[in-house]
């Protein structure tokens, strides 16, 4: 079954690139010693092939990172994907995987990429969704002024507005989930605390929640 995110039908379904870049390696090095030991008929020849093939099997493990722990990244497209263990409509924020999840129930829930707080400004625990803003303004917090004195102290929604189109304030008012100026950064650890989202997500998950949402912040 498929729910429409961000105005498109979306099902996730996840690709190993991995495992498709190690087999193409594995038949081009096969078909290349077959062509050349048919060719020289020698097995001198053979076995240097088959001493070179082995080589190259073991830098690809190398390269592509096969020989160790796989790092994820973060998918940035939102899309439909299989979750269990939260209510539905609660929001659920993975910081290490920089996703956050929409729980639609039936063990489903809506995955969008995200950008989290940068090294030192992560945070974790339950809270909920104190105020939906359209086209907020941008107040500049202290600490990001001390950080950075030549930003002005307000900025009016707009294109050049941090916030995007879209906040939706936590309770105690000190984070939001919203809308970026900078969406290169979704995907990464870039914020001061905030969680920050594609313009399109953010416009489509407001759409979806409502104040008193839980919001949990999982480390």
């Amino acid at each position: 079954m498929t729910v429409k995110v961000n105005g498109r039908m979306r099902d996730h379904v996840p690709v190993n690139y991995k495992c498709c870049s190690l087999f193409l390696c594995f038949v081009i090095n096969v078909g290349w010693i077959i062509t050349i030991s048919i060719s020289v008929g020698s097995n001198i020849m053979l076995r240097g092939m088959r001493f070179v093939f082995a080589a190259a099997v073991v830098t690809a493990f190398g390269v592509m990172g096969l020989g160790q722990p796989a790092i994820a990244r973060p998918v940035l497209e939102a899309g439909v994907v299989p979750f269990d263990g939260f209510r539905p409509g609660t929001v659920v924020i993975r910081t290490s995987e920089r996703h956050l999840y929409l729980v639609l129930g039936d063990g489903r829930a809506i995955r969008y990429p995200i950008a989290v707080g940068k090294p030192g400004k992560e945070w974790a625990g339950d809270t909920v969704i104190a105020r939906k803003v359209a086209n907020p303004t941008w107040q500049a917090p202290s600490v990001v002024l001390l950080d950075n004195p030549h930003l002005p102290s307000l900025i009016p929604p707009g294109p050049a507005n941090p916030l995007g189109p879209r906040a939706l304030v936590l309770a105690a008012d000190e984070y939001a989930i919203h809308g970026t100026n900078h969406p290169e950064t979704i995907g990464t650890k870039a914020s001061y605390g905030c969680i920050r989202m594609y313009n399109r997500d953010i416009v489509d998950l407001y759409q979806r929640v409502s104040v008193g949402t839980p919001v949990v912040v999982e480390d």
